[in-house]
C-alpha cells in the first residue's frame, strides 16, 4: 500500500540560528515541519554545533548542517527563525543572514519568525508596512522600523508568520505548516508552468 503524501513533501526549509537560541522555538516548529514532510537544514554563522537554552539555562547542542557562507537562499523554500535574545541579537549582525532573509522575502517565500527573531527582519529592512507580533520587549523596535505590532499569539501577513513566545507554539506550529503548504501549492503550479515552457523551448 502506497504511503500517503504529506503536505510539505519535497520542501526544504532553512533554520537560521546561532548559540543561545531558545531551544523549544527551534525543536518544536522543526518537528512540526518535518512531520508534515519538509526537510529542515540548520544554518549558522559557525560550523560545529550551536547551543540551545531554556530561558537562561543552557540546554542541548545541535549540529550545524551548513554555514551561512555555504548556504544559498535560492536552494530553500523558506526560512524558520527561532528566538532567544542572545541568538537573535547575534544573527542580526551577520550580513549573510540579512541577505538570506532579504532574498527569501523578495521572492515571496514563507518566513516563520518567533519571539526575538524579528530583530533580524528589522536589521534587514523588512518590517516597514507589515503587521506582526514578537516578544513584547521588542515591540518598540518593530514600530520604529515602520511595522504594526499586535499582541496576538499568531499573526500572518502575506508570506510572514510571527508569534510572541514559547507559550504560542501550538498556534505557531499549525500556522506555519499551513503557510508553507499554501506556498507549496502555489509553487507547484508555477514550477509546472515553467517546466512546460522549458519543454516547449527545448523541444
Amino acid at each position: 500500500m502506497q504511503s500517503m503524501t504529506k503536505p510539505l513533501d519535497g520542501m526544504r526549509i532553512a533554520i537560521l540560528a546561532t548559540d543561545d537560541f531558545e531551544q523549544v522555538e527551534l525543536t518544536e516548529p522543526r518537528r512540526a515541519l518535518e512531520k508534515a514532510g519538509a526537510q529542515t537544514v540548520l544554518i549558522s554563522n559557525k560550523s560545529g554545533q550551536v547551543q540551545g537554552v531554556n530561558h537562561d539555562e543552557k540546554a542541548d547542542s545541535f549540529p550545524v548542517q551548513m554555514t551561512l557562507d555555504q548556504a544559498n537562499p535560492n536552494d530553500f523554500d523558506g526560512v524558520l527563525l527561532p528566538g532567544g535574545a542572545i541568538n537573535a541579537d547575534a544573527i542580526r549582525m551577520e550580513q549573510k543572514a540579512r541577505t538570506f532573509v532579504q532574498q527569501v522575502d523578495k521572492s515571496g517565500r514563507p518566513m516563520a519568525v518567533i519571539c526575538h527573531a524579528p530583530w533580524l527582519l528589522v536589521s534587514s529592512g523588512l518590517i516597514k508596512g507589515r503587521k506582526l507580533t514578537s516578544y513584547y520587549t521588542i515591540q518598540d523596535d518593530i514600530r520604529n522600523a515602520g511595522g504594526t505590532w499586535v499582541d496576538q499569539e499568531f499573526v500572518r501577513d502575506g508570506n510572514l508568520a510571527t508569534s510572541r513566545s514559547p507559550q504560542d507554539l501550538s498556534a505557531f506550529n499549525s500556522g506555519i505548516v499551513n503557510l508553507f503548504s499554501e506556498y507549496k501549492q502555489k509553487g507547484s503550479l508555477g514550477k509546472a508552468a515553467v517546466a512546460s515552457a522549458q519543454d516547449i523551448i527545448s523541444g
